[in-house]
């Protein structure tokens, strides 16, 4: 990231307020640490304390001692503190050390657990630190206020009445979470929660994909990993949408069984050190993107002991602005831009990319949704809506981004239902959600009023129940193009965006397709790829003003369903992301909309994936 605030090396003495202000207001960027990650060795009850920085790869080097060696402790960090809390040395541990991540040396003493055990699970956000559980068997949840010293208070308790053998932070700002219980002699696939806000007994939210105990943990602000654990499910890890209630999903693999690993983690990545068996392999994952754990260095034979760090998921009240963390000059973005968010295949995916349509080149980071899952976008010049997780149950969430400040997502309200399968089209004032697959498909048609964030209204009714059509729009007309009935269909409607009606007929497709994507440049719609029901490359165009049957167009790169659901074109050129050949794609095709042939390579998707969202501020509705 380049840099606009001004340089320890070249800065007037100590920086000067209006320094500060002139370079965040107008260049955007502000100085950003690497995040320091801190665990015990644990090894013979050791009080030696490694470090990495998380963002980078390499062994971990000697960072200082705790107060007392000790191993299967909890470890919580602020922006601020590293905190130790409990343990074995042998016989358990009510101690708690401290130190400032900045100050590399040895730790102090910060206060005592109400209860001395081992094996506790940690959670907390940039204000208070939580522990909950351990051995001897307790339900117990204390609580630290990280600015303060002294003792633990108590919190609450957690669901089961004998609780133990848990090692996890994993949590938001504003919810913590607990797993890998052993409630001996059985290990659980529970997972509790609590709200940082209330000091109030832990409640369900759902269950791992296999009973375990003594998992490490990672987070990002809105994703859980669970990882490790008792043999013979060591290996397994698990993912979580820490914002809402729900079971846990199958994130990848250690490369080898990994019980009671030192996890710690950024926004971004999860690093995982040591284990039991004692082992001095450190392995890390991308926290966005399912996968298996790839190796990171070395530490000193470090065991069932616990880490913590300085910017996990947790720490919310340093985040600087979108542009100021994401982009690469520091700036807002500007020109035509399309936003490609999420996507169901291989797995869910809360990623979101960009692409200057212009030019040619592969997607680069933009932030990340609220929850990983297939969904649609539409959009103004300004704004990208985005709608219609396939989670399982569906959501009516409505999200929304700005095309000028990368970031993540932001509530923008509900739709009238709970849905997915939408077909997208929209105005420079208007976005209209049409059809849907859940519980059956529908003929109901939603619209929001782009610029102001608010549930969505009844818009009317399409001319049959269909989901998964194409879409595309004209400063005036809203078009759907085929589906899923559930058996395929060929049939174009419209409607004008404008007002609230039923729609009209349009046309026909050359063939009943689902799964189609649509670009339009005000004049021609394009409809690409599909299953008729085996995946197709045809493409097919419309002139949107003039209702009739759909005319050959030429043909994708390669056959595909799926390939971005919204409408990602500059006016001229029409792009289409990603998809199913029935294996996931990162190819990004594009046409010249006015005229006619096949497509041509753009570049390529960071991650492979289908069913995602593309939208731009320059398609034909704008």
């Amino acid at each position: 990231m380049a840099s606009s605030y001004p340089r320890r090396d070249q800065a007037r003495g100590i920086w000067k307020i209006n320094d500060i202000t002139k370079n965040i207001k107008g260049e955007g960027t502000y100085p950003q640490g690497s995040t320091r990650g801190l665990f015990n060795i644990g090894s013979s009850n050791s009080n030696a304390v490694e470090q990495i920085t998380v963002e980078t790869t390499g062994n971990s080097t000697d960072f200082g001692d705790l107060t007392v060696g000790r191993n299967m402790n909890a470890g919580l960090g602020s922006f601020i503190r590293s905190v130790f809390l409990g343990g074995a040395n042998p016989g358990v541990n009510n101690t708690i050390d401290y130190i400032h991540f900045v100050n590399q040396g040895n730790y102090a003493d910060f206060g005592d657990l109400t209860v001395a055990r081992r094996l506790l699970g940690s959670a907390g956000n940039r204000i208070v630190g939580l522990v909950g559980g351990g051995v001897p068997n307790t339900n117990v949840i204390d609580f630290i206020t990280y600015a303060t010293l002294g003792n633990a208070i108590d919190f609450g308790d957690l669901t089961a009445s004998q609780a133990g053998l848990q090692n996890s932070q994993v949590n938001s700002e504003t919810r913590g979470l607990f797993a890998g219980f052993n409630t001996s002699p059985a290990n659980s696939n529970q997972i509790d929660f609590v709200e940082f806000s209330t000091k109030a007994n832990a409640v369900d939210f759902g269950d791992l994909t296999v009973a375990t105990s003594q998992p490490g943990g990672a987070c990002s602000s809105t994703r859980g990993i669970f990882a490790g654990g008792i043999s013979p499910v060591g290996n397994v890890i698990n993912s979580v949408e820490i914002g809402s209630k729900s079971n846990a999903t199958d994130f990848g693999d250690f490369t080898a069984e990994n019980q009671h690993p030192n996890g710690m983690s950024s926004k971004v990545r999860g690093v995982f050190a040591g284990g039991n068996p004692g082992t001095a392999v450190i392995e890390f994952i991308t926290i966005a993107h399912a996968g298996n754990a790839t190796d990171f260095g070395d530490c000193t034979s470090c065991s069932q002991s616990s880490g913590n760090a300085n910017n996990h998921g947790g720490l919310q009240e340093f985040n600087p602005r979108a542009p100021e963390l994401y982009s690469p000059t520091g700036r807002p973005l500007s020109g035509d831009i399309s936003v490609i968010a999420g996507g169901t295949s291989p797995s869910n995916m809360d990623r979101v990319d960009f692409v200057q349509i212009s030019t040619l080149g592969n997607s680069q980071d933009f932030g990340t949704l609220s929850r990983a899952g297939g969904v649609v976008s539409l959009s103004s010049a300004t704004r990208s809506v985005i709608a219609g997780y396939e989670l399982s149950p569906a959501l009516n969430q409505i999200d929304y981004v700005e095309f000028s400040t990368k970031g993540n997502s932001a509530d923008f309200g509900n739709l009238t239902r709970s849905e997915f399968g939408l077909t997208p089209a929209s105005n420079s004032t208007r976005g209209l959600f049409q059809g849907g697959c859940t519980p059956s498909r529908s003929d109901t048609v939603d619209y929001v009023t782009i610029a102001s964030v608010g549930n969505a209204t009844d818009f009317g009714n399409l001319t049959e129940t269909v989901c998964a059509g194409g879409g595309a729009a004209s400063s005036t007309r809203a078009i759907r193009a085929g589906g899923s009935t559930p058996s395929n269909t060929n049939v174009i409607d419209y409607a004008t965006i404008g007002s609230t009606s039923n729609y009209t007929d349009f046309g026909d497709l050359s063939a009943a397709r689902k799964a189609s994507a649509g670009v339009s440049n005000g004049t021609r719609g394009v409809f690409a790829g599909g299953e008729e029901p085996s995946i197709v490359n045809t493409m097919e165009y419309i002139t949107i003003a003039s209702t009739s049957n759909a005319t050959d167009f030429g043909d994708l790169s390669a056959a595909r369903a799926g390939a971005g659901r919204g409408d990602s074109s500059n006016g001229t050129r029409g792009l289409f992301v990603g998809g199913v050949t029935p294996s996931v794609s990162n190819v990004i095709d594009y046409i010249t909309i006015a005229s006619t042939g096949n497509a041509q390579d753009f570049g390529d998707l960071d991650t492979a994936s289908g069913y995602m969202a593309a939208s731009s501020n320059g398609h034909g509705g704008l």
